[in-house]
C-alpha cells in the first residue's frame, strides 16, 4: 500500500454568534484550520482537521510544501519509520510549527486502521469503550456566568467542569473559583487551568486555595517550559500540577518532567504532540513512570474523535476533554461527539468510524495548497 496523493485545504470558519471570549483576545472572527486527506493506490482514503494558528492560508501552504513531498510514496502502514525520519528532517530543513505533523500521522493511522477494517481504538489496542468526559470553559464575562456554564455542565450529565479564569486579578479568580464550588457543591469535579498567567508565589497561593475547595487539578498555572519553577509547585502542593502541552517534541521533551516529577500529569493530543503517534508515546512513557497522561482537547471535533480513540486505548488517562459550551465547537462531523450521560463512547466503524461533513468543509475552504 503507497499514497499516491496527499490534499491540504485551508479553511476558515465564522462561528457567528459566540458569547465567551475565548482564547484571551476575545478574537472568534473566524476558525483557521486546515484539512488533510490522504490517498492511498488500494482506494482507501484518510481526512483529518488541523490546526493553523491565526492563518489557514500561511499554514497551510508551509505544511503542504513540507509534507506533501515528505509522505508521497510512502506505506501508510510504515508509521514508526516515517516518525523518525520526519524528526530528522525537521532537525535539518524543517522546523513546523508544533501541530504541522499531527494531522498527517493521524491519516497513516487512520488508513491502516481502514485497511485492517477496525475502528481505530481497537487497532491501538483497547482499553475501555468509554471515557468520563469533562466540560472546559472559555474565559468567561462574570462569576455568575462560570456558576451557571458550571450547573449547566452538571445537569447534562458532565463528570467534571473545567474553569479558565482571565489570570489577570488573583483575588478576582479565586472568587471565581470559590463560587463555582459553593454552586456546583462538595462532590462535583472541578478543575482549574490559568493558562501560564501567573508566577510562583501566586500558583502556590492560588494552589493553596484549590485544595481548600476540593479542586481536583492545577493546570499550567506557569509557562510549561519553567521547569524550575513548576518543580517547585509540584514539590510544594497537594493538589495534582498539570502541563506539558505546548512544549514541542514530545515524548523525548517531557520525559524529564516526567522522570523528575516537574508536573503530576503531562499533557498530550493529537494536534499539538504530533499525532496519535506522539499521543501514544507520551502516555506509554508516562505509565511507566507511574503518571497520568491527560489527553488534550484538539478543538475541531474531526479530531476530538481522534483524541477520544486514543483515550480509549490509554489506561492512564481519567477524561476526555471538550470545549464549552460543545454546540459552539460542533462542525465538521455529521454527527454530534458521541456523549450520552456525561460518557464518550468511541465510534465502531473502520479507522474514524464516523462521517466527515463535506458540505460544511467546503463551504469552510478559502485555498487547496
Amino acid at each position: 500500500m503507497k499514497i499516491t496523493d496527499v490534499k491540504v485545504r485551508c479553511c476558515q470558519r465564522r462561528p457567528g454568534e459566540f458569547a465567551a471570549n475565548a482564547f484571551r483576545t476575545g478574537d472568534l472572527a473566524k476558525f483557521e484550520f486546515i484539512v488533510v486527506t490522504m490517498t492511498t493506490d488500494t482506494g482507501l482514503e484518510a481526512t483529518t482537521f488541523g490546526f493553523a494558528g491565526r492563518s489557514a492560508a500561511g499554514a497551510g501552504r508551509l505544511i503542504a510544501d513540507t509534507l506533501r513531498p515528505f509522505f508521497l510514496g510512502r506505506d501508510p502502514l510504515d508509521r514508526e519509520k516515517a516518525w523518525h525520519d520526519f524528526r530528522v528532517a525537521d532537525r535539518w530543513w524543517g522546523h513546523l510549527p508544533i501541530y504541522g505533523y499531527g494531522p498527517f500521522d493521524t491519516c497513516l493511522w487512520l488508513l491502516s486502521a481502514l485497511d485492517a477494517g477496525q475502528p481505530l481504538y481497537k487497532y491501538l489496542g483497547a482499553f475501555r469503550d468509554s471515557v468520563p468526559v469533562y466540560a472546559s470553559s472559555m474565559i468567561l464575562a462574570d462569576p455568575q456566568a462560570y456558576v451557571a456554564e458550571a450547573l449547566r455542565a452538571k445537569a447534562e450529565g458532565l463528570k467534571a467542569y473545567k474553569l479558565h479564569t482571565p489570570g489577570h486579578d488573583l483575588d478576582y479568580d479565586i472568587d471565581v473559583h470559590r463560587k463555582v464550588r459553593e454552586a456546583v457543591g462538595p462532590d462535583y469535579r472541578l478543575m482549574s487551568d490559568p493558562v501560564s498567567m501567573f508566577n510562583l508565589e501566586q500558583s502556590i497561593r492560588f494552589g493553596r486555595e484549590l485544595e481548600r475547595l476540593g479542586y481536583y487539578w492545577l493546570e499550567e498555572p506557569l509557562y510549561d517550559e519553567d521547569v524550575h519553577a513548576l518543580r517547585e509547585l509540584t514539590r510544594t502542593l497537594e493538589i495534582p500540577v498539570v502541563g506539558t502541552e505546548v512544549l514541542a517534541k514530545h515524548p523525548y521533551s517531557i520525559a524529564e518532567c516526567i522522570a523528575t516529577r516537574v508536573v503530576d500529569r503531562v499533557r498530550a493530543d493529537v494536534s499539538w504532540t504530533g499525532g496519535v503517534t506522539g499521543v501514544m508515546k507520551t502516555a506509554r512513557l508516562a505509565e511507566a513512570f507511574g503518571v497520568n497522561c491527560e489527553v488534550h482537547t484538539s478543538i475541531f471535533h474531526p479530531l476530538e474523535i481522534v483524541n477520544l480513540h486514543c483515550a480509549a486505548a490509554i489506561k492512564n488517562c481519567d477524561f476526555f476533554e471538550v470545549l464549552y459550551p460543545i454546540e459552539n465547537f460542533a462542525f465538521g462531523l455529521k454527527a454530534p461527539l458521541p456523549i450520552r450521560d456525561g460518557m464518550a463512547t468511541p465510534p465502531d466503524g473502520p479507522g474514524l468510524g464516523v462521517e466527515i461533513d463535506w458540505d460544511d468543509i467546503d463551504n469552510c475552504t478559502i485555498a487547496q495548497v
